[in-house]
């Protein structure tokens, strides 16, 4: 047989936040016995929801190439990965599933695209000008890369991986709610039929009778009789609090108040916790996609996610407008300029 292809030897992009590197590590971990799944949990799933979903209904303007459904993808690309990339066109941006750049004075100047397609990916390559590249996270060290909350906080990330996959565990394995009564001295034969009837009586008491008798003869000891529960004792390892600690971490990274999944949790506090993920996690974020898009896309863009999210206080903010429209009424009976008076305290344009 001919060889169908020139070259023999596969050449795989050096980048360490392209797929292909990202299979590799997937793959060391599983070998070397960590697991790395904290982002199958429902804590981080749920904390992705958020950012995608808060990232969605941010208002442009500047562009209609950053819609609904780009800023969802990007925002669940950045929770997960810490990086998004779309391809720019004339009508829409491509997402981008794999990607190997070049810099210049830790400035990106060029990218090798994977454009993803039913039956395998397009692969080309793009200057930088042709490709928004969102990034949170980024060090000093590498500015062109960014880095995913749950890699910033890996150590919380495996403590809640390995609490939920040690209740996963316990839950399908552990005997709950079963309980055994000890056996006297019989055959294995006998022991062999007598363990087969215990086969399929999860969470029932099984009771044998027992023949075993003391030393010197006379009745059963009582103790024979004595059930013994299987049922592990999770109180002791204390799995619910340092589970919920574990959440809250995760959480915290994400920049979600832990207050917001509390049970004793309020509507006051979950307004608070939904403000505080909006103005110091969403907003910053949006402030440097806006700019990336504003460098790329040649007009001036904006995104605000604070207006469609509501993060902020409604009766302050009326409060706030009454008083500003008593302060200008007041002002100008006074004769004096509403703009200066705006801008002592601070609400003028500057």
């Amino acid at each position: 047989m001919i060889w169908p292809f020139k070259r023999k030897t596969e050449t795989r992009a050096a980048s360490s936040a392209g797929y292909s590197a990202q299979m590799i590590h997937a793959r060391t971990a599983y070998i070397t016995g960590t697991g790395g799944r904290a982002e199958l949990t429902a804590t981080v799933q749920g904390a992705v929801t958020l950012w995608e979903n808060g990232l969605s209904v941010a208002d442009v303007d500047g562009t209609d190439l950053l819609t609904k459904r780009t800023l969802a993808m990007a925002g669940r690309m950045l929770a997960l990965r810490g990086e998004a990339l779309f391809y720019i066109t004339d009508d829409m941006l491509i997402p981008v599933s794999d990607w190997d750049l070049s810099t210049r004075l830790s400035r990106p100047t060029a990218y090798r695209l994977t454009l993803p397609d039913v039956g395998g990916g397009k692969t080309m390559t793009a200057l930088a000008g042709e490709v928004l590249h969102f990034r949170i996270g980024a060090d000093a060290t590498q500015p062109w890369y960014g880095t995913a909350p749950l890699k910033r906080a890996s150590l919380s990330a495996d403590l809640l991986e390995i609490i939920e996959r040690a209740l996963v565990e316990v839950y399908g394995d552990a005997p709950l709610g079963s309980s055994i009564v000890p056996m006297p001295e019989t055959p294995e034969t006998d022991l062999t039929d007598i363990a087969r009837g215990f086969r399929g009586s999860r969470g029932r008491v099984l009771v044998r009778e027992s023949v075993q008798v003391q030393a010197a003869g006379g009745p059963a000891p009582a103790q024979d009789w004595r059930a013994n529960d299987l049922t592990p004792k999770l109180d002791d390892a204390l799995m619910d609090k340092t589970l919920d600690q574990a959440r809250d971490q995760i959480n915290g990274a994400f920049g979600i108040l832990p207050g917001l999944n509390n049970a004793a949790t309020t509507g006051p506090m979950v307004r608070e916790a939904q403000r505080h993920l909006c103005q110091w996690a969403l907003q910053p974020m949006a402030e440097a996609m806006a700019e990336e898009a504003t460098d790329k896309l040649g007009s001036i863009v904006t995104l605000d996610t604070l207006r469609p999210l509501q993060a902020f206080d409604a009766g302050g903010r009326a409060r706030a407008a009454v008083g500003i429209v008593q302060a200008l009424a007041a002002a100008k009976e006074a004769g004096v300029d509403a703009d200066t008076v705006m801008k002592l305290v601070g609400w003028g344009d500057e």
